[in-house]
């Protein structure tokens, strides 16, 4: 651990690991079933997810800056049986777990210890490995459970191709020293950090990130690899240049990032600073497929994320493919084979009458072959790699007596990329209420339903939304207003 300096070792990982799968199984849990894992970056986060996995349990990872309303969702949603969490979170638990299927909740303590003490030491001998369930939100708003079939993992499984890229594209061994500068909840981090420890790695966790840590990290710890999102690398550029050039950061074979869109200045900025070792992947929750491109080739292919293979194809709404330069769906062929739990409707609206799998993001495939991504996801922001959903955002909103209707997206944002703005229509249009205070009430509104992340940075007002006869929102239109600078059909740039 980063600040704590606390070190788990291969012994005692796989040891307490193997005491909390048998503890979960005395509690009654039988393979299938789901634990949920609510703590900051700390050790026991890896004993939960490798005890989850020998024990063929699924894991649900919950974001620590939730309000207790969205845990609760969560623990109903997913049918979790234990929660596991630490003092500092546990207000977070739901007080009333009638309608969840929880049934004990484990707080990190005396007693979690006490529990670990009293199991039998050895490995639990499950019929096949538990996996992660992540959640993913939508357009529908409510996070959405993405839930695989647990299976021996063959040569396409999501564990099994993040070893291979582990390996063969990013240089991983058993002498790997991994930086985890982000928060566990998260997919990349967490499977990442779980890829390394399969590997014989070392994991350096950060409990939260700090630019200037990351630098005196990297030469302490003679880091190796890292994973980063594109808000990072633009607080680490933001550091003055006589701190940047106070570490030594030679140790480095490999920086990877994901999540987000990364500028162009700001990744040829990093490319210029840490050299040719950036790697960018695109891929999703949902591993329906993706693209890798290594620093060498984005260097000649700016703002790609990589060549599209046979099993990429770009469709129209139709369902047809298009060319080369025309923007569509992305899909994918061969990927992971997965469902979103509680909501057939979404599974089945991601997959095209061919089979093909999309998470609905946009792009176009160039003339030489790549890759560009001109759109995300049904407006969905990537605001700091962070997905935000707006319509959870919106169905809030409206619950103002004073708010008529309300459109959320996202606006550009320096540092972020993207930042939440809310523009509200309010009952009997603008002036009726003095704006001020009814910004004031709406940010209370949010924040005492939602995670601060997903409240609006900013609200505007409106005589009327643009709806059809029909009800449907435009949105387009009020969201293209604030970015002038990307043209349709144009890479994603500064």
């Amino acid at each position: 651990m980063a600040t704590s300096g606390a070190v788990l070792t291969y012994g005692g990982l796989r040891d307490r690991a193997d005491r909390l799968a048998h503890a979960l199984l005395g509690l009654g849990l039988v393979p299938g079933d789901v634990i949920a894992i609510l703590l900051e970056n700390r050790p026991e986060y890896f004993e939960a997810a490798w005890a989850g996995r020998r024990a063929g349990l699924y894991y649900v990872p919950i974001n620590t800056h939730f309000t207790v309303d969205e845990v609760a969702y969560l623990l109903a949603d997913s049918g979790a049986r234990v929660l596991m969490t630490s003092e500092a979170l546990a207000h977070l638990a739901p007080p009333d777990t009638t309608r969840t299927s929880l049934e004990h909740v484990l707080v990190l303590g005396d007693d979690y210890e006490a529990l670990l003490a009293a199991q039998p030491p050895g490995e639990v001998e499950a019929p096949v490995p538990g996996a992660e369930m992540f959640y993913s939100s939508g357009t529908t708003g409510r996070p959405k459970g993405i839930r695989r079939p647990l299976e021996v993992p063959s040569p396409s499984h999501p564990h099994s191709m993040s070893m291979r890229n582990a390996v063969d594209l990013y240089g991983e061994d058993a002498h790997t020293v991994y930086l985890l500068p982000a928060p566990l909840y998260h997919a990349a981090p967490l499977v990442g950090s779980l890829t390394v420890q399969q590997l014989g790695g070392t994991v350096v966790v950060m409990e939260r990130f700090d630019a200037a840590e990351v630098l005196r990290l990297i030469e302490t710890h003679r880091i190796t690899h890292g994973q980063f999102v594109p808000t990072m690398f633009v607080r680490l550029l933001r550091l003055p240049e006589e701190e940047r050039r106070r570490f030594d950061h030679s140790s480095l074979r490999s920086a990877v990032h994901a999540a987000a869109p990364c500028p162009v200045h700001v990744k040829q900025a990093m490319m210029d600073w840490w050299g040719p070792i950036i790697h960018e992947y695109y891929n999703s929750t949902e591993a329906v497929g993706g693209t890798r491109i290594g620093p060498e080739e984005w260097l000649a292919h700016p703002g790609s994320v990589g060549r599209a293979g046979p099993e990429l194809h770009v469709l129209d709404d139709q369902g047809q493919e298009v060319g080369r330069g025309t923007i569509g769906t992305v899909y994918f062929e061969g990927g992971s084979n997965f469902a979103y739990h509680n909501d057939p409707e979404k599974t089945a609206g991601s997959t095209s009458p061919q089979g093909w799998r999309t998470v609905g993001d946009m792009g176009y495939v160039d003339e030489a072959g790549y890759l560009f991504l001109t759109d995300r996801a049904t407006f969905m922001i990537v605001s700091g790699g962070v997905n935000i959903y707006p319509q959870e955002i919106e169905a809030t909103l409206i619950r103002h007596p004073d708010v008529m209707d309300v459109a959320v997206f996202g606006v550009p944002n320096e540092e972020f990329g993207e930042e939440v703005k809310a523009v509200v229509q309010p009952l009997g249009g603008p002036g009726r209420r003095d704006e001020a205070a009814l910004t004031a009430e709406l940010d209370s509104l949010c924040h005492s339903r939602l995670a601060s992340y997903k409240c609006p940075r900013s609200f505007e007002y409106r005589d009327e939304l643009p709806r059809d006869p029909n009800g449907k929102l435009y949105k387009r239109p009020l969201r293209d207003a604030y970015w002038p600078s990307r043209q349709v059909g144009a890479p994603l740039a500064p």
